[in-house]
C-alpha cells in the first residue's frame, strides 16, 4: 500500500472530533458511573439530539450553576439561602439526621418515614486522605447541637470503615453534650435471601435480632 494514501495513525493522528466536544466527553467521564467510554456515547446522543436535549440540558445547568448553593443551616444543597426542609415549621426539631451527602438525605426522604431535620457532613472522616473534622461541616453540626438539643441524633452514615470512624467519633462528641444517638439498624433487606448475603451483613443481621 502506498504509504502516501495510509490513514492517520498513532499519537499525532489528527483528532476525530473538535476541541468542543472533546471537552464535553472529558467532564461527563468525571461524573460518577460514567467512564470515557460512557462519556462518549452520552456526547454523542446529546449532539444528535442538539435541539431536543443538548441546548435545554445546557440552559438547565447555566441556571443550576448560578442558583444552586449549599444551605446555611444544614448543607443541603438548594436553591434557596435556607433550604425547604430547614424552612418547613412541620419538620421535628427535636431528631436530628447526621448524613454523609444530599445523596443520602435524598433516598431518606424517599422513603417517607423520617419528619425531622437534617445536616450533612460532606463527607466522612478519613486519616488516608487527611479529612478531618475541620474539613468537613462537623463543627458547625455540634455547634447546632449544642444550641438546639434535641433529643435524638441519627447517625445515619454509610456502613464502610470511614463511615463507622465518623459515627464513633460523632457519638462520643454528642456524649459530651448529653445528646442521645443512634444509628441505623444494618442487616438482612427486605426480600433479602441469606444464600446471595455477603458475611458481614449477615453478621450484622445476627447481632441486630430481636425478639417476635
Amino acid at each position: 500500500m502506498d504509504s502516501s494514501r495510509r490513514p492517520n495513525s498513532g499519537p499525532n493522528a489528527a483528532s476525530p472530533m473538535g476541541p468542543e466536544l472533546a471537552r464535553l466527553i472529558e467532564l461527563l467521564a468525571r461524573l460518577p458511573g460514567l467512564g470515557p467510554r460512557s462519556a462518549r456515547r452520552a456526547a454523542l446522543h446529546l449532539a444528535k439530539r442538539r435541539e431536543a436535549l443538548l441546548a435545554p440540558l445546557a440552559e438547565a445547568m447555566a441556571l443550576a450553576a448560578e442558583k444552586i448553593r449549599p444551605c446555611s443551616i444544614c448543607g443541603h444543597i438548594d436553591t434557596a439561602e435556607i433550604c425547604s426542609i430547614c424552612a418547613d415549621p412541620q419538620r421535628d426539631d427535636g431528631a436530628l439526621c447526621v448524613v454523609e451527602d444530599s445523596a443520602d438525605l435524598w433516598a431518606i426522604e424517599r422513603m417517607g418515614a423520617f419528619q425531622g431535620r437534617y445536616h450533612v457532613l460532606g463527607g466522612c472522616l478519613s486519616a488516608l486522605d487527611g479529612v478531618g473534622p475541620e474539613e468537613l461541616r462537623i463543627p458547625q453540626l455540634l455547634a447546632r447541637a449544642a444550641e438546639a438539643k434535641p433529643r435524638e441524633v441519627v447517625l445515619a452514615l454509610n456502613a464502610t470503615v470511614d463511615g463507622r470512624a465518623t459515627a464513633h467519633y460523632l457519638a462520643e462528641a454528642f456524649a459530651d453534650l448529653g445528646i442521645r444517638t443512634s444509628v441505623l439498624a444494618q442487616g438482612v433487606p427486605m426480600g433479602g435471601e441469606l444464600e446471595h448475603l455477603d458475611e458481614g451483613t449477615i453478621a450484622a443481621a445476627f447481632m441486630a435480632r430481636r425478639g417476635l
